[in-house]
């Protein structure tokens, strides 16, 4: 009878404590709070807003479909030789435009500057050069050209120096833009993952957005979430672990939120790293 009367105290305990817990909602408000006061007039939100922020690095990687197999044991073991003098005299400064209007003017670097980036080997070296030794990159032409480019603030035009190297078709592109005028991509603090990965308008709703996110085979998806702000809005998908057997792979899949106002020149901000969504959904051509 002892033992009955305290299982029924702690079931009456539990269910005390539960019913004091707090909701799904209000744990996403909490950390919305959280992440706004963590980005608002922080280092990285003066840089996202005006400076010149590259989403993908300044090396542009070739097209590697159909590409020679040794060209890719090459590049990351960083075996290159300059078969031309590289171009001299090119220009110093450029500005740069993005969409809204806005410019920035900033420093260039020279073709040999972009070269001496270009040719290093990889931080990370995945397949080691044959016992013959790789098979030499080496560069012929260098060119002076634009490319498109995605930055924080949308995408632009970017002067970019163009390597050509024998016996390969695609060209290696390096940014032209001197690496002191940019700021790099934040990296999410540890502990925190992406769910949110890219957004874009949906055209004749200006309060509705589109939502790119990321999940697993298991999970199933209860709705979205919005804390907005003056100048920020966080944004969260409910997604919650469900049963079954489940793959060892991340899915992605598009949802739509609708905001009390359309989103305007307020920034967008991952509930999950705290860090601002790619504008732009890249849709995988079947």
């Amino acid at each position: 009878m002892r033992k009955l009367a305290w299982f029924l105290s702690l079931v009456l305990l539990l269910s005390a404590d539960g019913s004091r817990s707090r909701t799904p909602s209000e744990k996403f408000q909490d950390r919305a709070s959280e992440v706004i006061d963590r980005w608002r007039g922080s280092e990285i939100d003066r840089a996202w807003r005006e400076g010149f922020v590259p989403l993908d690095g300044l090396d542009v990687e070739p097209e590697w479909m159909g590409m020679p197999d040794w060209v890719g044991v090459s590049k990351t073991n960083g075996t290159w030789a300059l078969d031309v003098d590289l171009p001299t005299g090119s220009p110093t400064s450029t500005q740069l435009r993005w969409p809204d209007g806005s410019t920035l003017t900033v420093p260039l670097i020279t073709a040999a500057t972009a070269y001496a980036e270009r040719s290093k080997p990889d931080d990370f070296v995945e397949e080691d050069c044959p016992p013959g030794g790789c098979t030499t990159l080496r560069v012929t032409g260098a060119e002076l050209r634009d490319i498109p480019l995605l930055t924080s603030r949308g995408k632009i035009q970017a002067p970019a120096w163009h390597f050509t190297v024998e016996g390969v078709k695609q060209k290696f592109i390096h940014v032209a833009i001197s690496p002191s005028a940019t700021t790099a991509r934040p990296t999410p603090p540890e502990g925190e993952y992406g769910e949110v990965v890219a957004f874009e308008p949906v055209p004749k709703k200006p309060r509705e957005l589109l939502l790119q996110y990321e999940h697993g085979s298991c999970d199933r998806t209860h709705g979205t979430r919005a804390y907005e702000t003056r100048d920020l809005v966080v944004v969260d998908v409910d997604v919650r672990s469900g049963a079954g057997l489940c793959l060892g792979v991340g899915l992605t899949d598009q949802i739509a939120i609708t905001l009390s106002r359309p989103l305007g020149n307020r920034l967008l901000l991952d509930s999950g790293t705290g860090l601002p969504p790619t504008l732009g959904i890249q849709r995988t051509p079947f």
